[in-house]
């Protein structure tokens, strides 16, 4: 899909439990209500100490999402309409885009990581069409290595930040 074409509004992506959309300022209440230190124990970053300082960081979002450059699904329950948690599609619109995912505390564990970043990799598959998919995980976070490993991903690189060692996988596009 060509920069001109893109258009964030109509965005919406459905796997079997699952519904994700680009966020939008709506979300953030919700959102941030969802990130805890446990949760970003396998992030580089940590949890926005309030809602004004996590105000700062999607409206950097919203910038993105609308030029199709970086991209940040809310991902919620077909059922309920629920927020889980974020899905990134980062660098978008290059040959190998990076997909990073955190799920809230109370939803782990029920591969619904797993489902929404399937969704994620088979939509932009088909949209974006990259090459493959880079997905950054903490060596340590052994639920997140399976979620790669499920989708065919194989370890390309090691990184280190200041709170974990990493390793990268590449994950195929699903259309080849």
């Amino acid at each position: 899909m060509a920069a001109d074409e893109w258009d964030a509004s109509g965005v919406e992506i459905k796997s079997q439990r699952l519904r994700l959309k680009l966020f939008t300022a709506g979300d953030a209440d919700e959102v941030f209500a969802a990130i805890t230190p446990a949760i970003t124990r396998f992030m580089q970053w940590e949890p926005p100490r309030s809602p004004s300082a996590f105000a700062e960081v999607w409206r950097s979002w919203l910038v993105s999402i609308l030029d199709g450059s970086d991209l940040h699904f809310v991902v919620r329950w077909l059922a309920d309409d629920r927020c889980l948690g974020l899905v990134g599609l980062h660098t978008a619109r290059t040959a190998c885009p990076e997909i990073g995912i955190w799920i809230r505390e109370d939803a782990q564990a029920n591969g619904i990581g797993g489902e929404a970043v399937a969704a994620v990799a088979a939509w932009a598959s088909v949209e974006l069409d990259p090459d493959c998919f880079a997905y950054p995980v903490a060596e340590e976070n052994v639920a997140s290595r399976r979620i790669a490993e499920r989708l065919g991903g194989r370890v390309v690189e090691t990184r280190s930040n200041l709170k974990y060692a990493s390793v990268v996988y590449r994950i195929p596009n699903f259309r080849r």
